[in-house]
């Protein structure tokens, strides 16, 4: 089953939508004027909201960097996708599938914690970046061990970081959090689970009590859960949900009257789709991010007029372009762009093979000048990857849900990353004991380079 870049949202309506599907572009010769990302989709089950909007996010901006500069200095994007309806099997069976592409893969951008632990030894082997923008596992970030894992602008625990001062600032500073009583409502998956000790860790320096609560895939049932919130009457609930979880648990919380000014989401609890299927109970629901939601960005009107002016855009919908996952998407592939583009200054405005794409990952340095540059402005704040540190040190935004859009109600934060740091050193350290790695020296990697 083939499909050539840049086809509309109607014409895969037409597709038999099986449990796996490869896409190739087999209309497209392949060559050394292409770079070739191969995208592991989820536009099928529970997660779709989220699957559709970033990938259709991301689509749309290589499209637009086709269609408006003829590619990167003369290289064109190309992709395919694979199915994988967020189950970490179908990632890695899609990995498999297009890994032998021709030409081959530049970056993986999996959009999973699962499918990304899963592929970690075998892009490191390969040595082909892969992206978790917003997420992946927390001590990633360190580069010297993950040299091919990139959790672009924020991890799990910058973002938590974040969290727990936006939460402080509700009690008039962080001394005031202490005998407060704060909820982690969590996705059953190796995503939800995996801030909970650091927030156990940050309970103890600010003296709050933290209580994790699981809900089980895809958490469309929350009785008991908030049944046991009520008994327990938190000060503040985090949510930290992913896809019907989201929606199920502010209308639940509605029901069992806990108020809806007391819960904060997470980055995977942000969006508009988490937020409009719940109606009324969403309103007044606060959720950080990375990306502002919108279309008001120049890079969003070039989008809406170039792209989706040529009916080539990949929403169906039209109502979700500038939506926060669609953003986000849009972000991502700005991000890989903009990748490519450092990485061929060093090695030539051709295809990159992936370690020449890792390079132009750690030299990634977009600060909020050159983000307006790009047409960004306001859409994110900056991000300065490093082969030490692979997060980039991207800031967060929270934003308030009040009934029709998301409007933000703080300025950028910065996480704590000085407290970050050591914990994300311990964590790298001791996987790269487990694995035999030898961390990098990348002072020296940077002298030989020169």
């Amino acid at each position: 089953m083939t499909k050539s870049f840049g086809m509309g949202r109607g014409y895969l309506k037409s597709l038999a939508l099986g449990s796996l599907i490869a896409f190739s572009l087999g209309a497209t010769p392949s060559s050394a004027e292409e770079q070739y990302f191969p995208l592991q989709v989820y536009r099928q089950g529970p997660y779709a909201a989220g699957g559709t909007g970033f990938f259709g996010g991301m689509i749309d901006y290589m499209n637009l960097i086709n269609m408006r500069d003829g590619g990167v200095n003369g290289v064109k994007l190309t992709w395919s996708e694979c199915e994988t309806g967020y189950e970490v099997e179908k990632g890695v069976e899609c990995y498999q599938r297009m890994k032998d592409h021709n030409p081959p893969p530049g970056v993986w951008t999996p959009l999973s914690v699962g499918i990304s632990y899963a592929m970690t030894d075998k892009i490191t082997a390969d040595q082909v970046p892969l992206t978790t923008i917003n997420h992946g596992r927390t001590e990633s970030s360190d580069g010297r061990v993950f040299k091919y894992l990139f959790p672009l602008l924020t991890n799990s625990g910058s973002e938590t970081s974040a969290i727990v001062q936006y939460i402080g600032s509700k009690f008039g500073g962080m001394e005031n959090l202490k005998g407060k009583k704060i909820v982690i409502l969590f996705h059953g998956s190796p995503y939800g689970k995996e801030t909970t000790p650091l927030l156990k860790q940050l309970g103890e320096k600010y003296g709050f009590e933290v209580k994790d609560i699981e809900v089980p895939h895809p958490g469309a049932e929350q009785g008991s859960q908030w049944l046991e919130i009520k008994r327990y009457k938190p000060d503040f609930i985090i949510l930290r949900g992913w896809g019907i979880m989201n929606p199920v648990a502010l209308k639940t919380a509605r029901r069992t009257g806990y108020p809806i000014d007391k819960i904060v989401g997470n980055i995977w609890s942000n969006s508009e789709e988490d937020v409009k299927p719940a109606g009324d109970a969403g309103i007044g629901y606060t959720a950080v991010t990375t990306q502002t939601s919108g279309t008001s960005s120049p890079i969003l009107q070039d989008i809406i007029k170039t792209v989706y002016g040529a009916n080539k855009g990949d929403l169906a919908d039209k109502s979700r372009i500038g939506s926060v996952y669609h953003n986000l998407g849009i972000v991502n592939g700005m991000l890989t762009v903009e990748a490519m583009r450092v990485a061929q200054k060093k090695f030539g405005n051709k295809m990159l093979t992936g370690d020449e794409f890792r390079w132009g990952l750690e030299h990634l340095n977009l600060d909020e000048a050159a983000v307006d540059k790009v047409g960004a402005k306001g859409l994110f704040h900056s991000i300065n990857v490093t082969c030490e540190n692979h997060e980039g040190n991207g800031l967060l935004i929270f934003q308030k849900w009040d009934g029709t859009k998301y409007e933000p109600v703080t300025d950028w934060i910065k996480p704590d990353w000085a407290m970050l740091r050591p914990i994300i050193e311990n964590a790298s350290a001791a996987y790269a004991k487990e694995k035999g790695i030898t961390p990098r020296n990348c002072a020296e990697e940077e002298t030989a380079q020169k």
